[in-house]
């Protein structure tokens, strides 16, 4: 059933951008557009990240600008968030975001209104305002199980201080998390096994929304191949870096020496390789064209929650690749061009074939039409799915809005009779 006509409040940490490169960033834009494109009226609210441009054509409410990216701030920086954490019993992913008071907050808000209800674009700003949030209808939208990341984070940690700042986040994350599942009218997760974490209550009440890379579907522009392996991503993300880890200490060493392998990304502290075909470019002006100029995308997720964009943008673009099976959450079928392989001599194996494959003309770009326009009609199909949950959750709204002084239900009634 199509949903009618809605005002919707985006509530996300950092408002979508004009050029998305993180992970983060492609799923904001894919969500916006998506409720953009079933025809609702939509205002975002977040911060922004110094250096970044808001995307165009879109009704932003900035609450200021804000680094949260750990790797670019000073250590007094770190201090404070996790203080701050301390001090409001919450966890440090949300602390960074209490820039402004919850009073602020509210206020920010009120100025949107009249609005149908908000899209809790994944739990951190959410989070940081709970209180707030709470007497607003929502619906969830749950990039990742962020309490089972930062489980996952603590058995990895280093020393002993590392692995106790994890399990304190992981334990506050799960409270923010639960909470949000339990009041939210319905919650979207971007695999099936994420929902589980909500319980059997709210899988009543959810479903998958699958993402793409692009809006709009780049057209075929073939690169000539500049090297035989390419990896992109955003490796200050602790999933992310353990996946290029292992990568690059079990896979790489049982590599030809003759094979080019380069990776685009920010990245601190490198780990050392004696492979003479590594290269690490940094930043990259072009995230696609990178893909692109590949023979062969190596997809090495390890652990984490939450879908994979680079494993979504390879299949968009159509590049051969081998995946490792935590690359492929959430994707029901695989191209023939990609194959899956778990140990570091399977993973390696398949590399070499595949190139060779490559490079003899046995194996090649192919149409990613098709898997792009199954995750593109299945994604409005979802978030149409889950806005229709919200009229349900209608008096809250009023409530929330006379609590902050706003005549809601006259202005309600007038938007409706104008």
């Amino acid at each position: 059933m199509r949903v009618v006509f809605m005002r919707l409040v985006v509530l996300s940490s950092l408002v979508p951008v004009r050029n998305p490169a993180t992970g983060f960033d492609v799923a904001n834009r894919a969500l916006v557009d998506g409720l953009k494109a079933l025809g609702h009226e939509v205002a975002v609210i977040g911060y922004l990240e110094p250096g970044q441009e808001p995307a165009p054509d879109l009704d932003v409410t900035l609450l200021g600008r804000l680094e949260v990216t750990n790797a670019k701030v000073s250590r007094s920086r770190k201090i404070t968030w996790l203080a701050r954490a301390v001090a409001g019993r919450t966890s440090v992913s949300c602390a960074k975001l209490q820039e402004v008071t919850p009073a602020a907050f509210a206020e920010a808000l009120r100025r949107l209104m009249p609005f149908d209800g908000l899209v809790l674009n994944s739990i951190q700003l959410a989070g940081a305002f709970e209180t707030v949030v709470a007497a607003y209808p929502s619906i969830y939208v749950a990039h990742n199980v962020e309490a089972a990341s930062a489980r996952e984070n603590a058995r990895y940690a280093q020393g002993i201080v590392e692995r106790l700042l994890f399990q304190r986040e992981a334990k506050h994350l799960d409270r923010l998390e639960q909470g949000l599942a339990r009041r939210a009218a319905y919650i979207l997760a971007f695999v099936p096994q994420d929902l589980s974490a909500f319980g059997e209550e709210a899988a009543r009440r959810s479903g998958v929304m699958p993402l793409v890379r692009h809006w709009t579907l780049p057209p075929a522009m073939p690169e000539p191949p500049a090297y035989d392996l390419g990896l992109i991503g955003t490796w200050s993300w602790r999933p992310n870096r353990l996946g290029l880890d292992w990568f690059l200490e079990q896979v790489v060493p049982l590599l030809p020496e003759t094979m080019s392998i380069a990776i685009a990304g920010g990245i601190d502290h490198p780990p050392a390789s004696r492979h003479p075909g590594l290269r690490f470019l940094g930043r990259v002006p072009d995230a696609t064209a990178f893909v692109r100029r590949a023979r062969v995308v190596p997809l090495v997720a390890r652990g984490g929650t939450g879908v994979q964009l680079k494993t979504i943008e390879t299949f968009e673009l159509g590049m051969p690749c081998v995946a490792t099976p935590a690359s492929l959450r959430g994707m029901a079928s695989l191209p023939e061009n990609c194959s899956m392989a778990e140990t570091p001599d399977d993973f390696a194996h398949a590399l070499v074939r595949a190139v060779a494959d490559v490079r003899a003309g046995r194996l090649g770009v192919l149409s990613g039409d098709e898997f792009y326009e199954t995750q593109r009609r299945a994604l409005l199909a979802a978030l149409d799915t889950g806005l229709a949950a919200l009229p349900k959750a209608k008096p809250s709204l009023r409530q929330a809005a006379d609590r902050h002084g706003e005549p809601a239900h006259a202005a309600l009634v007038a938007r409706r009779l104008s």
